[in-house]
Order: structure tokens, then sequence, then C-alpha cells
């Protein structure tokens, strides 16, 4: 191979085969990768939180935190194979996250561990309503195996807004 066919096909668009229309394939691989940042953004915050979480109910909120972060984490592969079979190009690095981030990070020294769940919970009840976004931009173009993956994660994500404000109820 030489430099020039290697460079032609680094530079040459994905031929993955799909039945999807190709601005269906493009609109889908964006959304997709918006909520894939979203997820390694959620999945850190709630990593942080869970090493830095304190008080009276630090052995249970660092539980239901390292729960939530390793349910958070287990969408990522099946969001970027997804994406790639829609013919797509996934994330590449940390700045590429970042710049599609939705969630927002809080680097603050010292969260305290109510202002912690509900910062979470928010944060999760965003991501299931972006979640209904993208399975409506799905629903738009016929794609089926894409909202079929998004159902499960929904709820639960729905599972972690309802755990984190039960946990987080005072009195």
């Amino acid at each position: 191979m030489t430099a020039k066919d290697a460079q032609k096909r680094r530079t040459a668009p994905l031929q993955t085969p799909n039945d999807l229309a190709s601005n269906a394939r493009a609109d889908l691989a964006a959304a997709l990768n918006a909520l894939l940042a979203d997820m390694f953004a959620l999945y850190f915050k709630t990593k942080n939180f869970h090493w830095h979480v304190s008080g009276p109910h630090f052995r249970d909120y660092h539980l239901l935190l390292d729960e939530q972060a390793t349910q958070i984490l287990a969408t990522a592969d099946p969001i970027a194979e997804r994406v790639r079979k829609l013919g797509g190009m996934t994330l590449r690095s940390a700045g590429h996250i970042t710049r599609l981030q939705r969630v927002l990070d809080n680097e603050a020294d010292y969260v305290t561990p109510s202002d912690m769940l509900a910062e979470l919970r928010e944060d999760n009840s965003q991501l299931a309503a972006r979640m209904r976004e993208t399975h409506g931009l799905c629903d738009e173009h016929g794609d089926v195996a894409t909202a079929s993956l998004l159902e499960p994660w929904i709820d639960e994500a729905e599972g972690r807004v309802w755990f984190l404000y039960e946990a987080g109820r005072q009195g």
C-alpha cells in the first residue's frame, strides 16, 4: 500500500451496510454521540461523588453511587457500537467528550451529600429526557434497533432518579 492509498482510506466515508437513509444515519449517529458524551460525563461525575461523599450516610451513598456509575458505564459500548453500525464515527478523546457533553462537571472541593444526590438526580432526569428525544428521532427515521436500545436505558435513568430522590429525602 502506498502513502497515497493510505491517505485515501483515511478520508474515505464509511460504507457500513445499512438500509436507513444517509441523513437518518447521520442524525442518529450525532444524537447518539451526544448521549455517549453525556454518559461518560455523568459516569465520571457519579464516580467523583462516590469517591468524595462523606457523612453519616457515607456507606449507603458510597455504594449507591458506585452501583449507579457501573450502570451508566455499561451503556457506553452499546451506544458506540450502534453509532458504528449506523456508519458513523464515535468519540475519540476526552476533549471530544467535553465538546459534546451537556452534563455539567462539578469540580468543587466540597459538595454536601444532599447536594450531590440532588445534582445527580437532576442530571439523570435530563439524561432520560434527552434519551426520549433521541427515541423520537429514531421513530421519525424508522430506526427500531436504536429505539429498542434506548428503552431500557430510559428506565434505568428513571430508576436512578427515583433512588437519588428517595435517598435524599429529609425526614
